[in-house]
């Protein structure tokens, strides 16, 4: 029988163990870092589909509607990194049609967000193979970072998906880099 307190403690963080579940999911079978850069452009959709929004309950629809875009590229063969920005450039111009400049921290600093994190992601794409998995890496690494900032202000995206997001980036990172030092060539 769990013990009461871990049973807490498990339900109050399911959304850190969800997010280092689900980086063990997407890191099976992968081949390169580089297969990630979906899950970089999709981190950074989230937040800036939420702020065009102003719902930070939108956060897990987003990040679903994500999988499911990732998941047909996947099955399709085709990386859907460009794809998942585009749809992010298409959920800022709606925030930007809609008059939603404020607050700050908001619309306008989270497409400097998806500006930054979706040029590695699609960079990634186009360098040698290594150099993009380290590039992967570090965007992850800086968008855990980016989740953490999001997780204590509160805002923008809810607190389980920052929480969820914190997590999976920085395990699918650490992924990464083991892989990619491993891996021989």
């Amino acid at each position: 029988m769990t013990p009461p307190a871990v049973t807490d403690a498990a339900r109050r963080r399911w959304p850190a163990l969800a997010g280092i579940a689900f980086a063990a999911l997407v890191s099976i079978g992968m081949a390169s870092g580089v297969d990630q850069a979906p899950v970089l452009a999709a981190a950074a959709t989230v937040y800036i589909g939420c702020a065009a929004l102003q719902k930070p309950r939108a956060a897990w629809p987003l990040f679903f509607g994500s999988v499911v875009v990732i998941t047909i590229g996947k099955v399709l063969d085709v990386d859907a990194t460009l794809i998942v920005l585009g749809c992010g450039l298409a959920l800022g111009l709606y925030g930007l049609l809609r008059g939603v400049v404020r607050p700050g921290y908001g619309l306008p600093l989270q497409t400097v967000a998806l500006l930054g994190f979706g040029a590695v992601a699609a960079l990634a794409l186009f360098v040698d193979t290594d150099l993009g998995a380290y590039l992967v890496a570090a965007g992850l690494l800086a968008h855990s970072a980016w989740d953490l900032h999001h997780y204590r202000a509160d805002r923008v995206v809810s607190r389980s998906l920052a929480e969820f997001c914190l997590l999976l980036d920085a395990s699918l990172a650490v992924l990464i880099v083991v892989m990619t030092v491993v891996s021989p060539g």
